[in-house]
């Protein structure tokens, strides 16, 4: 499942409400979880505030893209995706992703998956805003 939203989020309360409505109860052995939240720095300079934008539609498309790719490597029983746009401040949690799977390699593996391949290639831009002045994130940092 891929929500983006653009409203804050806890991304330990959008866990627990998935997880309640999984129709796999006791097929699953392991769940790998990703939590990204907003720091305060960034290439050596404050950063105050961030604003994240998406294309909506695209992005859903290419974050589904994502999981299925990592469907065909890494066996799993589901994977979710919470992810914020819009304005967001420091120690706001940006993005969550979960994979459940009956091993726990395969959680690893296909959350860590889908984690740096959303990071690195999924159409969201970010815009910083600094003391002084603002700017776009040009790449993500490793």
């Amino acid at each position: 499942m891929i929500q983006i939203r653009t409203d804050r989020f806890d991304p330990w309360a959008e866990l627990q409400q998935y997880q309640q409505q999984l129709s796999f109860k006791g097929k699953y052995g392991a769940t790998a979880v990703f939590v990204g939240s907003m720091r305060d720095f960034n290439e050596g300079d404050e950063v105050r505030a961030m604003t994240l934008e998406h294309y909506p539609g695209m992005t859903e498309k290419h974050l589904e893209k994502i999981i299925q790719q990592a469907e065909q490597q890494w066996p799993f029983l589901d994977a979710l995706i919470v992810h914020r746009v819009g304005n967001i401040l420091p120690d706001d949690s940006i993005v969550v992703v979960a994979v459940w799977s009956a091993h726990r390699a395969n959680a690893f593996n296909a959350s860590r998956y889908i984690m740096e391949e959303l990071k690195s290639k999924a159409p969201f831009w970010k815009k910083e805003t600094l003391a002084q002045g603002s700017r776009w994130v040009e790449k993500n940092s490793s």
